[in-house]
C-alpha cells in the first residue's frame, strides 16, 4: 500500500509547462532560453538545463525556468526508477528556487524508497511555503498513521480539518483513528489486580 501510494503520487505530479522565453532583457539570454525551451518540449532535459543555466547566468529572470527544468528531469528520472538522480535534481531545483512542488515531488520519492523521516520533513517545508494546502497535512497524517504514530497522525489530521472540515480523506481518517484509539483505551473503572503478597520467610525466628 505504501509503495503504490508513493508511486501513484510521483506519477500524478506530472510535468509543469515551462514558460516561454521572454523577448525583453538580454537578447542573447533570450535566444539561449528559446533554444532551451525547445529542448524541454522535446524532453531533452540535459540540453534544456544546460541552456537555462547559461541563460540565467546572463539574465537572472531565467532562474525560475532552470529550477523547473530540474523538476521535469527529476520527474523523468523517477519514472525510470532512478530515484537518487531524481532527488539530486530536486535538491538543485530547491537550491535555485524553493518551491512547494519540488518539496512535494521529493517527498513522494522518499516515500518510494522508505525514507519516511525525510518525507515528513519535505512535506512540512512544502506546507510552510503553501500553508493553505490541505494535501501536505494529509500526506503527513498518512505517514504517521502507517507507522502507528496515532498521536501525530491525529495532530496532522486536525490541521487538515482546520483547512477544510469536509475533506473526505481527513474526515475518514479521524473516524478511523478514533476507532483505533477507543479499541486501545483501557476502560475506566476497570479493577486492577493487587500485587501478590510476598512469600513468607522460611527462616526460623531467633
Amino acid at each position: 500500500m505504501k509503495t503504490s501510494f508513493a508511486l501513484c503520487l510521483i506519477t500524478t505530479l506530472g510535468l509543469a509547462t515551462l514558460p516561454a522565453a521572454q523577448q525583453e532583457g538580454n537578447p542573447e539570454a533570450a535566444k539561449i532560453a528559446r533554444e532551451a525551451s525547445a529542448a524541454a518540449k522535446d524532453q531533452n532535459w540535459d540540453k534544456a538545463i544546460d541552456g537555462f543555466r547559461k541563460a540565467s547566468e546572463k539574465d537572472r529572470k531565467y532562474t525560475a525556468s532552470l529550477a523547473l527544468a530540474y523538476q521535469q528531469r527529476a520527474f523523468s528520472y523517477a519514472n525510470d526508477n532512478r530515484f537518487q538522480d531524481a532527488m539530486n535534481d530536486l535538491a538543485e531545483s530547491i537550491k535555485i528556487k524553493p518551491d512547494p512542488r519540488a518539496y512535494e515531488q521529493r517527498a513522494a520519492i522518499e516515500m518510494r524508497v522508505n525514507d519516511y523521516d525525510k518525507a515528513l520533513a519535505d512535506y512540512a517545508e512544502a506546507s510552510k511555503l503553501n500553508p493553505g494546502e490541505i494535501k501536505y497535512h494529509n500526506y503527513r497524517a498518512y505517514i504517521y498513521e502507517t507507522r502507528g504514530d496515532l498521536q501525530n497522525a491525529a495532530t496532522e489530521n486536525d490541521a487538515a480539518l482546520k483547512i477544510n472540515s469536509k475533506n473526505k480523506e481527513a474526515v475518514d481518517r479521524k473516524a478511523r483513528l478514533q476507532k483505533i484509539q477507543s479499541a486501545n483505551a483501557v476502560p475506566t473503572g476497570t479493577p486492577v489486580a493487587a500485587p501478590n503478597p510476598p512469600a513468607p520467610s522460611k527462616k526460623k525466628p531467633r
